[in-house]
């Protein structure tokens, strides 16, 4: 079981389930707990390996698997049905937004809606040759320097200081093995990002995007024009982690679209 924090507000209240990206943990949610559990409850969750989940690595026989985006996103199914949750609304960032796209595809009636944050939906030049530096380089330099050379890419401005400072923090908690068997998820993305930008969630979907987001923007704006059911915003001012550049911005949008699309039962109360 993954390590998880939850937050209740009422009994009949719908759950929130927050997925952060690779080398993160759920401390990036820090700036959204307070404003979602005054509407929902909530539960944070630290992926395998990540955050305090990587106390029960040592545990857990199934931390020795070969990691598949299937394996980590039935973690956070299990999880759910662990806490007794049979659905939920669904909020991930970065590589979060791909565990939260495969678990709608596994069990499509666990999500009632999504808020995908710096959404990766396919793989441009420069996110490819990131990836190649990285298998090339993975043995041979510490693996901390890598994700700080991606960090300072992916988030290249000062007003994203923060973000990357986060991010970078929360990977020095990573072992190397653990980050070597996370990035070799890097293997199977292509025909799955493939495979998910040509078939469209069934839940009502909102991806917040940072202007500033040069890397994963262009591919996003493209997909929701052919979806029928997702929806953009764009956050001036902000690059790939919203909820941390712009937090405000991030929750109000955020809450407005999931209060929209709460249960019959919330709805009617």
């Amino acid at each position: 079981m993954l390590y998880t924090k939850s937050y209740i507000n009422s009994p009949e209240s719908d759950w929130v389930v927050f997925v952060h990206g690779a080398g993160g943990s759920s401390s990036i949610w820090f700036q959204q707990i307070k404003a979602y559990s005054e509407e929902f409850n909530v539960l944070l969750v630290d992926l395998r390996g990540h955050g305090k989940s990587k106390e029960l690595s040592s545990i857990q026989q199934y931390y020795k698997e070969k990691y598949t985006f299937k394996t980590v996103s039935k973690d956070v199914l299990e999880t759910l049905n662990q806490n007794n949750i049979d659905k939920a609304h669904f909020v991930g960032v970065s590589l979060g937004t791909i565990i939260i796209r495969t678990i709608a595809d596994m069990e499509p009636d666990r999500v009632i809606s999504s808020v995908m944050c710096g959404a990766i939906t396919r793989m441009n030049v420069r996110s490819r040759i990131l990836v190649w530096m990285g298998h090339t380089f993975k043995r041979i330099v510490p693996f901390i320097w890598l994700y700080k050379l991606f960090a300072w890419i992916i988030m290249p401005k000062k007003n994203h200081e923060e973000s990357r400072s986060l991010f970078v923090r929360d990977a020095k908690n990573l072992a190397k093995k653990e980050f070597l068997k996370w990035f070799r998820l890097t293997y199977d993305v292509n025909p799955l990002l493939r495979y998910f930008t040509e078939t469209e969630m069934d839940a009502p979907t909102l991806y917040i995007m940072g202007e500033e987001d040069h890397m994963f923007l262009p591919p996003v704006k493209k997909m929701v024009q052919d979806f029928d059911h997702s929806y953009l915003e764009i956050v001036e001012g902000s690059g790939h982690v919203v909820n941390v550049d712009k937090p405000e911005e991030f929750n109000k949008h955020s809450l407005k679209f999931l209060q929209n699309h709460r249960t019959k039962l919330q709805q009617t109360a």
